[in-house]
């Protein structure tokens, strides 16, 4: 298993909770909360950029 220090969860208005997270490399993490074992993986900038295009709305046609 990976050392991944998770953030505590963030959940939005449907119940979704979701988890980010960092290891001592650099990498981010996003998982459902209660099941972190399954993740997504990437860069701490990608993070970084996926969660300015999701405020700018970029992502809002997935709605």
């Amino acid at each position: 298993m990976r050392d991944v220090t998770w953030e505590d969860a963030f959940c939005g208005e449907g119940a979704s909770c979701y988890r980010l997270g960092t290891d001592r490399e650099g990498n981010s993490y996003i998982a459902v909360a209660g099941a972190e074992e399954h993740f997504l993986t990437d860069s701490r900038e990608s993070l970084q950029q996926m969660i300015r295009d999701i405020k700018a709305g970029k992502a809002d046609h997935l709605l």
